[in-house]
């Protein structure tokens, strides 16, 4: 472990441990990753997760047929591959499978049931002080890994309180199988979105799925090769917009007109609109043929929700039985993390991809790039080479001043 084994009675009293390495927090992908790339340099460290188990928003807020959007070799976690026994997109009890399996080989042991209620910059110990519901931790480093999703994003939309059907996010969904017969009213058109108006159909629902601003749906593959490997390959030759301009081309020509189905395209490419916003475009894995179908129905924007249904920007009326949302989730640090401007109000990094993963006073933060676990693992691996350079000089700076080779193997803090 990382952090200083004291005893536990005198742990009990002082409430206050002091962490030999960084602090890392939250257990997800981004956690994980960190906390395997410091081990690899030698540098310990601690994790805090709020849950009682590491990836709990893949364990706990995930829907039974999710599959990861990308091909695995662009979702494994930097020093440990997939089994190459998993198939090409894993499922996501295969993927909680590979993290646990990750969490095993590196020997990460998070704490657990540790939430981390504020974490401020002490200027006058230069030190980290992170405190939890009982217990407060000190270090030198500390590490933001709990991601652009850390909670649901639920809209305020007009009349919704009145609605007597069930409403939930998707961060509770699970199957289609709860809403079989049912009239939903899916809000939200991304990939979430989409592949659960899919699930629903495959349960006999009926889905209807509110699109209110542009979207971008592309094929998943492309000439039998993932599109996101196609688009990677193609940024090292060609400039952005050409590639872009190159996907929609071929999409046109696979899927269609989407204007017609009431989902119109944005004017800027999906790859540039992801760089500039974060928004993700749609990956089709089968509810396109679905809306030409007319087996999920497309409505536009959401004026106010009524006592059995909702009534849209169009003038539509229509009864529902139930309410999903999905409208993604948002970053939390704002809630917790102080004295640093860092970070903007959204919880996002101020500074872009790829100088996001560095602040000032030894703040770190991992899993905020918009690039998915491939700008996940890009981050860890500088992470860890800066502190484990920055590490380095401190040792050599204090070995002839020191009794210890770095920090005392017993320190006691009491509670400023």
């Amino acid at each position: 472990m990382g952090y200083c084994k004291e005893e536990e009675e005198e742990e009990n009293q002082a409430k206050c441990l002091r962490v030999h390495g960084p602090i890392i927090v939250g257990a997800g992908p981004s956690g994980l990753a960190v906390s395997a790339c410091l081990k690899d340099n030698g540098v310990p460290s601690l994790i805090l997760e709020r849950s009682d188990c590491i990836a709990s928003s893949w364990q706990e807020r995930t829907y039974d047929r999710l599959k990861l959007h990308l091909p695995k070799q662009f979702c494994e976690l930097p020093l440990f591959g997939f089994p190459e026994n998993f198939p090409k997109y894993p499922t996501k009890h295969q993927f909680i499978s590979y993290l646990k399996s990750y969490a095993t080989h590196f020997s990460i042991e998070p704490r657990f049931i540790q939430v981390v209620q504020c974490a401020v910059f002490d200027q006058r110990s230069r030190l980290w002080r992170v405190q939890t519901q009982d217990c407060e931790y000190i270090s030198r480093w500390l590490i933001v890994a709990t991601g652009e999703n850390a909670e649901p994003a639920i809209p305020e939309i007009p009349g919704i309180e009145r609605f007597q059907g069930p409403v939930v996010h998707t961060s509770v969904y699970k199957s289609g199988s709860d809403f079989k017969n049912q009239r939903v009213l899916v809000v939200g058109c991304g990939n979430s979105g989409m592949e659960i108006s899919l699930d629903l159909c495959r349960h006999h629902a009926t889905p209807h799925m509110v699109v209110r601003n542009t979207v971008h749906i592309l094929p998943r593959e492309m000439f039998g090769f993932s599109t996101f490997g196609i688009a990677m390959a193609l940024l090292k030759w060609l400039p952005l917009r050409l590639v872009d301009k190159f996907l929609l081309m071929v999409t046109n020509f696979t899927l269609g007109n989407t204007d017609r189905l009431g989902l119109r395209r944005p004017k800027t490419g999906p790859l540039e609109l992801k760089n500039a916003t974060g928004k993700t475009p749609v990956l089709d894995v089968g509810a396109l043929s679905h809306i030409k179908s007319d087996k999920i129905k497309v409505m536009k924007g959401v004026r106010e929700i009524t006592k059995n249904g909702a009534k849209f920007m169009d003038g539509q009326e229509r009864e529902f039985d139930s309410i999903i949302l999905a409208t993604g989730y948002k970053s939390n640090v704002p809630c917790w993390l102080k004295s640093s401007d860092f970070f903007t109000e959204e919880g996002m990094p101020k500074t872009p991809f790829p100088n996001s993963w560095k602040g000032e006073n030894g703040l770190y933060t991992v899993g905020f790039t918009r690039k998915g676990l491939l700008g996940t693992s890009s981050d860890a691996v500088k992470i860890a080479r800066d502190i484990a350079a920055d590490q380095w000089r401190r040792i050599k700076d204090c070995k002839n001043t020191c009794d210890s080779p770095y920090y005392p193997t017993k320190i006691a803090f009491t509670k400023s």
